[in-house]
């Protein structure tokens, strides 16, 4: 029978026959009733009512428990239930509201619970709807080059007590705070100022002149590489048509994110979460002067005392003049010569001779 061990709670009819001849052969050898029940570690009381069920011709199959309640559901209110699945699953799509909408209709009056078994017996499933395929994010230009001062990104975070707005150019592969520019408005007029005081700093107002000597707009179709890519969400003064045409006439190329994707802009919105939540104090200033004064502070203290760790943890101004690559071998340099100095130490200090305790 493959049984070791007390009997199950739950057996086969067959098991439950082999038990009985077990039983009776141990009778016929003359043991008791009650001794072969516990050498078999079976319930005497089972054995009887199994005993009686063959003797009444009911079997030994266990049948299904619950019965049949008195408050179950009628076979028409099963139908009615599947009936409304039909018409109005796709629209529903929940047990739940299938329920209500029963009972708003006035065609059957049921639990969900109910209404789900009676689905599940049925083998009926809601359908989930159908979504739109995960756009994907438009690739860089091939003429990006992952180096400082070709790929820009720049966007805006607001100042409550202030009642202004920060417009913050940032460089994607070095993550140097490039510019910023703090008004009460928040137009075009502020884009095209903070770009070109930016373009002024980092020295591109020259490379500019250089690719554009007639003043012509870039084109887009044209093979002319343009100075930069600039990258930004699709804001109204990010994309209206005068910063557009500022863009062309500095050659700069624009590159827009999706809507409502703020992940396409995730440089920019990492500034902005790094500076808000290590400077707190900047949300309660209510003066645009001080602000300004304080911004200036704090995007000098994040581009040439604070380590980034997305550039290997130097200082975005370090990565920007191309000086992060060298500070990063000369950490590795140093590991590698402090482990042998270490070992070094502990070889001249190492004990000699069996240690003794105090």
């Amino acid at each position: 029978m493959g049984l070791s061990g007390r009997v199950p709670r739950r057996v086969d009819a067959a098991t439950k026959e082999a038990l009985i001849d077990l039983v009776s052969s141990a009778e016929a050898g003359g043991w008791s009733t009650r001794a072969a029940c516990r050498y078999l570690e079976v319930s005497q009381r089972r054995v009887e009512r199994w005993r009686r069920r063959v003797a009444d011709g009911e079997g030994l199959e266990d049948t299904s428990p619950g019965g049949n309640p008195v408050h179950g559901l009628t076979p028409a209110e099963e139908d009615e239930i599947v009936a409304v699945f039909a018409e109005w699953g796709d629209i529903d799509r929940s047990h739940r509201k299938l329920a209500h909408r029963g009972s708003w209709l006035g065609r059957f009056w049921a639990d969900p619970s109910t209404v789900r078994r009676v689905l599940e017996r049925r083998d009926l499933r809601f359908r989930a709807p159908r979504r739109e395929g995960r756009s994907q994010r438009r690739p860089w230009p091939e003429w990006a080059e992952a180096v400082p001062n070709r790929i820009w990104i720049y966007d805006t975070t607001h100042w409550g007590a202030a009642n202004a707005a920060t417009t913050v150019i940032s460089d994607v592969i070095s993550k140097k705070w490039i510019a910023d520019i703090t008004s009460t408005d928040e137009t075009s007029v502020e884009v095209q100022a903070v770009f070109s005081r930016a373009l002024r700093d980092e020295g591109l107002d020259a490379l500019i002149d250089e690719r554009n000597p007639d003043g012509v707009a870039w084109d887009p179709d044209s093979d002319d590489v343009p100075v930069l890519l600039v990258m930004s969400d699709n804001g109204p003064q990010m994309t209206s048509g005068s910063t557009r045409e500022f863009m062309a006439l500095a050659w700069l190329a624009t590159h827009y994110g999706r809507p409502h994707t703020p992940t396409d802009q995730a440089w920019i919105e990492s500034l902005f979460g790094h500076l808000k939540a290590e400077q707190p104090h900047l949300e309660r200033i209510d003066d645009i002067d001080v602000l300004r004064a304080e911004l200036a502070v704090q995007r000098e203290h994040y581009n040439t005392v604070r380590l980034h760790a997305a550039i290997g943890y130097v200082t975005p101004d370090q990565e920007h003049r191309g000086h992060g690559a060298a500070v990063r071998a000369a950490r590795r340099a140093g590991l590698t010569r402090a482990r042998e100095q270490r070992i070094a130490y502990h070889r001249n200090h190492q004990p000699r001779g069996p240690r003794h305790a105090d």
